[in-house]
Order: structure tokens, then sequence, then C-alpha cells
């Protein structure tokens, strides 16, 4: 673990001199198809392209976009991630958490993370968005290395939850009035219809491949998480075909209400 933290501190300490900030205090990561936030969450031309930082992995995912850029957003100060690494890369958990790790060794004590799913609950409808709860981390795999036992009770900030929820219209029209459970399995293979079957059984309402193992290592650093999970597409439904296209559309389509949401959140201090 010691490691990885000089890591990230080694590639926090180059991503703030080429931003030219020294410190910031949201890490804001944005999930496939929802890069556009960053924009309209205020950044401009302006950006560090992530593959060029130290320690940070290959970013091959398609519907993300490898730049970081910093925001003043009314004194709070953003770090915006345009997107993710992933298990299925190839990559093991420390490397998918090291841009994580790396956000917040600049300062970042709050940490928002995006992130595309599947629908498994009848009323999350393809294109709403979930407040997560709670996650099912089904990996099988985490970013801890030796007996560090991080609490993972309330991983996921009341405190934030609470917020996200009260976020007006017209962006309430999305959020789905009730939080739910985040399952994140490996992939890259979507989910058969009876592993669907079996997520639901087991308690989770959406499902993607990322979130989970990010959460653990933000809580490891003591961080405050607001996980929110775009509906992209119904999980497994029946004789449907899950085409990525369409699920960057429903990404587009969703950047204002998540854009939204985030400012929401992040303007309502402890």
């Amino acid at each position: 673990m010691e490691a990885a933290a000089d890591r990230a501190e080694h590639s926090a300490r180059e991503l703030v001199r080429r931003l030219g900030i020294d410190h910031h205090d949201v890490l804001v990561l944005l999930g496939s198809g929802l890069s556009g936030a960053a924009e309209a969450l205020g950044a401009g031309e302006e950006s560090v392209p992530l593959d060029t930082l130290p320690f940070f992995p290959p970013y091959t995912a398609g519907g993300h976009r490898a730049h970081a850029w910093s925001v003043d957003h009314e004194g709070v100060r953003l770090l915006i991630l345009g997107g993710r690494c992933h298990l299925y890369e190839g990559l093991t958990p420390v490397e998918v958490v090291h841009p994580l790790r790396t956000g917040i060794a600049t300062g970042c004590r709050t940490v928002i993370l995006t992130a595309a799913a599947g629908g498994i609950r009848d009323d999350l409808v393809t294109g709403s968005v979930m407040v997560v709860e709670d996650h099912l981390n089904l990996t099988g795999r985490s970013p801890l290395i030796g007996p560090d036992f991080v609490d993972m009770a309330d991983a996921y900030s009341p405190r934030l939850r609470t917020v996200a929820l009260a976020t007006a219209e017209p962006a309430a029209s999305v959020l789905s009035s009730r939080p739910g459970v985040y399952a994140q399995l490996p992939g890259p293979q979507f989910e058969t219809p009876a592993e669907i079957r079996m997520l639901r059984t087991a308690g989770a309402d959406v499902v993607g491949m990322s979130m989970a193992l990010e959460t653990i290592a933000a809580r490891q650093a003591g961080a405050e998480v607001l996980g929110l999970a775009l509906v992209t597409n119904p999980a497994a439904a029946a004789h449907q075909t899950i085409e990525l296209a369409a699920i960057a559309e429903v990404g587009a389509a969703a950047v204002p209400a998540v854009a939204a949401i985030v400012r929401h959140a992040i303007g309502s201090p402890p």
C-alpha cells in the first residue's frame, strides 16, 4: 500500500504542476458517455492528458476521455477526470484506482463517482439516475493490500445522498427518488439473464463494471463518496441487444442532469 500511496503522491505533484493549481476540494470522476459533463461543469480548453502522467495506466475503453480539468465552482475547486480505467482492460485493482488516489492526493476530501449501468430494479428506466447507497463488489478483487480493514458501513455518504436526492427540476425529473445498490462485475461481457436474476435476488438495483473498487480506495483514504449511476439500458433485457452507440447517446442526453446533480451536491457544504 505504501508504494501505491507514493505513486499517487508522485502523480499528484506532476498533475497540479501542469494544471497550475496546487489544491483541489472535490474529485469528479465521469463514467461512460458522461465526459461531456466536464464542460457542463465549467471545464475549458486547457486540460492535462492523463496518459502522460507518471504511473497512469492507458485508457482503452470507449466513451471515456483521458483528460483532467481544474475548475473553480463558486469557490470550490473541482478536479474533473473525463474517464476511468477498468479491470477488463487487463489492469490490477491498484492500477484501476490509481487515478482516484491521485485525485485524493491533490487534496480532495469529497469524491463524486458517476457510472453507466444496466437497470435491474423495475422503476429504473433508461435515462434515469440512481443515487447509490451501497454496493456489491462481485469482482473478487480489492485495491487494498495487506491487513487494512476498512469500514465500509455507510461507504456512500448519507449526507451527500440526501443532498443529491434534493436536486431541483429539471434534473429531478430523471432522478430516482429511491437510492439503491450498485453491483460491480469485472466485465467486459455484459450479464446473462441468469446472472441478472441472481443479482436481483442478491439485492442489486443496477449493474456495471466500475465504482465499487474506487469507493473502497476512497474510503480507505477517508474521503466522502457520492455515487451516481446512470441507467443506460435494461440489464439483459429479453430479445434486446445492448448497443454501445445507444449507451453513448443516453449518456450524452443525461449530461445536463448529471451536471446539475453534481453542482447541487458540491454546493451544500457539510
